[in-house]
């Protein structure tokens, strides 16, 4: 079982897409933030779903979150996938899925590594979580989170 509402989350750091080490404590008492975690850049759901937070992210900033986007693809891979897709918000490369791992979020079918969003608050804990298949539903499930709040 995953990370549950109330949860504090893990601490970590982990490369961006520029190759610069970012630190999840440089927004733990600062604001709220969505971590999502998907399997792969440029596939179709991947590519989906980070196009969805693109188009609503002044959304997010307007509730004063920040988004975060994690998989195991490289810093290198990242930036061309920011780059191509003029995504506006953190994407961090977790290599070797220890992030993923300490969220304890399982692979699907096996193989697939896990679509799951959490929605953080400014404290550092899980007040939402949403794990699906189903790209389209992440964000806007986050960001009615966070309209909640």
């Amino acid at each position: 079982m995953g990370l549950k509402i109330g949860d504090a989350i893990p601490l970590f750091t982990l490369p961006d897409a520029q190759g610069n080490q970012f630190s999840i404590k440089q927004l733990i008492g600062e604001k709220p933030f969505v971590i999502y975690f998907y399997p792969k850049n440029n596939t179709p759901g991947c590519t989906k779903e980070a196009c969805d937070f693109r188009d609503k992210y002044e959304d997010f900033k307007n509730c004063g979150a920040e988004v975060v986007g994690i998989s195991a693809d490289t810093p290198k891979s990242h930036a061309n996938f920011q780059n191509k897709h003029q995504l506006p918000f953190i994407l961090l490369s977790d290599k070797n899925n220890e992030v993923r791992r300490k969220f304890k979020i399982k692979n699907n079918f096996l193989l697939v590594p896990g679509r799951e969003t959490y929605v953080i608050d400014e404290k550092g804990k899980v007040v939402m979580v949403f794990n699906s298949l189903n790209a389209s539903e992440h964000m806007k499930r986050a960001l009615l989170a966070l309209s909640k709040k």
